[in-house]
């Protein structure tokens, strides 16, 4: 790790997950996502420390434990401050069982929770909504990046920098786990639509390795739409024939080449229900209760 300007007063520190920052003149900073754990939060202290910087300011851009597992361990370090998060990533911030009851469909096992339910929580000090917000006399722009996460938003500095935590995924990722994690199919189409159009430009993802500039993040707006419509397309096909939900996430995990373990299955089969309440709203598909199982095909 280690602390990359990215232009005027705008870094960010690479790691698993990349970590915003931005350093104001009276020696605190804000950050934006506290790592998967209280190891790689203290990382991001140690690299802000080296340079007499103070974290004064966290704005977690969703709830997944990777952007948010070391927000206990900052707010124990920095007992004066202040956390920022939409409603609904707070909702999943202060209640982390949330997360795996959410992708599981009910309580979930031992093997599923373990890593997302932490002994210690915080709940962020305030909430934020799309638009201008204020932060120690410096102006950010807020915006909505619904999709893969309940709730997830981005953050623009006056450096016409923008992080867009997990909105995207990078061109690497996609070539490792092509079939996205999403939670909803219709408000990340309108991410997609959106992150275009930002008046930014910089901009840096939770998990990539570089810091993309206009044309490239469009380029990669590009390449996240064709993946995701590519899904959706393979999922229309074989939904010729009637499909249980698990028998049609088998058939794209065979068909794709997907090697799943035990979590990223749930993680998938999250998404494929996400998927297909996306291709019902949509028209497409229909579903039929038979002999005591849920089938889905497609509209006719």
């Amino acid at each position: 790790m280690s602390l990359i300007r990215i232009n005027g007063n705008s870094f960010y520190i690479p790691g698993s997950t990349n970590t915003g920052a931005f350093l104001f003149k009276d020696k605190y900073s804000l950050i934006t996502d506290s790592g998967d754990s209280n190891q790689a939060a203290r990382k991001i202290q140690e690299n802000l420390e080296v340079d007499g910087f103070k974290i004064k300011y966290v704005i977690n851009t969703h709830s997944h434990m990777d952007h948010c597992g070391g927000n206990a361990y900052l707010k124990e370090k920095y007992p004066g401050s202040v956390f920022f998060a939409s409603r609904s990533a707070q909702l999943f911030i202060e209640n982390a069982f949330l997360f795996p009851l959410y992708i599981y469909g009910g309580k979930p096992p031992e093997q599923l929770s373990h890593g997302f339910v932490r002994d210690k929580s915080i709940v962020p000090d305030n909430t934020v909504t799309e638009g201008i917000i204020r932060i120690n006399d410096e102006k950010f722009e807020v915006f909505s990046l619904n999709g893969h996460a309940p709730g997830q938003v981005g953050i623009g500095t006056r450096d016409r920098v923008g992080y867009l935590g997990d909105a995207l995924f990078s061109r690497e990722n996609i070539g490792k786990y092509s079939f996205p994690f999403l939670f909803d199919i219709e408000a990340q189409y309108e991410t997609l639509d959106k992150i275009p159009a930002l008046n930014y430009d910089y901009f840096v993802l939770g998990h990539g390795e570089q810091v993309y500039e206009k044309e490239e993040i469009e380029n990669l707006v590009r390449l996240n739409r064709s993946n995701l419509d590519d899904y959706l397309n393979i999922s229309l096909e074989l939904l010729e024939q009637p499909h249980s939900r698990e028998e049609l996430l088998e058939e794209i995990i065979i068909l794709k080449d997907l090697c799943p373990d035990f979590r990223e299955y749930f993680f998938l089969s999250s998404t494929m229900a996400a998927m297909l309440s996306f291709l019902i709203l949509k028209n497409q598909v229909e579903y039929q209760l038979e002999s005591g199982r849920l089938f889905y095909y497609r509209k006719a």
